[in-house]
C-alpha cells in the first residue's frame, strides 16, 4: 500500500516494529533500518542494482529477515520542490514493489541527504574508498531518520 504522506503511513503502521529507509540510485540501493520502537535509524547495507526482480528479491529478503513493518523511500525532488525523472523512477519502483508486498510504503524528501551523509563521513575522517562503499546506506539512514522524527512528532511511536 503506497501512502502519499507520512501521516497516512503512520496510520497504516502497527504500534511497534522496525521500518526500512531506502536511497534508490541508478546503480545501488542504500538500505537503513530502524529499531523496533522507531527511534533510531542505522545504515545497514547496499544492494547493487541489476533488474527490478532481483532488486526486489534482495530487498524483500531483508524485510523478511528483519520482520520489517514498513518502507520509506527517499524521493529525489528538485531544489524547487518539483519532481523530475528520478522522482518518477522512484514512484515507479514503489508501484512495482507494492505488487509484491502488503507493507505500507511512503516517500520522504531526500534533498541533500547525500550531501549530509558525505559531510558526516568526511567529519569522521572516512577514507575516499570507504565513503564510496557506504555513502548510499548512510544517506538511507538520513532519509529514514527524518521520517522517524516525523513519526515521533505525530505520536505514533511512543
Amino acid at each position: 500500500m503506497i501512502c502519499e504522506n507520512v501521516e497516512t503511513f503512520a496510520e497504516a503502521l502497527p504500534r511497534t516494529g522496525a521500518v526500512a529507509g531506502l536511497d534508490l540510485g541508478t546503480k545501488t540501493i542504500g538500505v537503513a533500518v530502524s529499531d523496533g520502537l522507531r527511534g533510531v535509524a542505522s545504515p545497514l547495507t547496499v544492494i547493487r542494482r541489476t533488474k527490478f526482480t532481483a532488486d526486489a528479491q534482495a530487498l524483500l529478503k531483508i524485510v523478511q529477515d528483519r520482520a520489517l513493518v514498513g518502507l520509506v523511500l527517499g524521493l529525489p525532488r528538485n531544489m524547487d520542490g518539483s519532481e523530475g525523472p528520478r522522482a518518477q523512477s522512484t514512484r515507479a519502483f514503489a508501484r512495482n514493489l507494492e505488487r509484491l508486498t502488503p507493507l505500507p510504503i511512503t516517500f520522504w524528501d531526500e534533498r541533500l541527504s547525500t550531501v549530509a551523509a558525505e559531510r558526516a563521513l568526511l567529519e569522521g575522517d572516512t577514507s575516499r574508498k570507504r565513503r564510496a562503499e557506504v555513502i548510499d546506506q548512510v544517506a538511507a539512514g538520513y532519509i529514514l531518520q527524518g521520517a522517524l522524527d516525523r513519526l515521533r512528532f505525530l505520536g505514533r511511536t511512543e
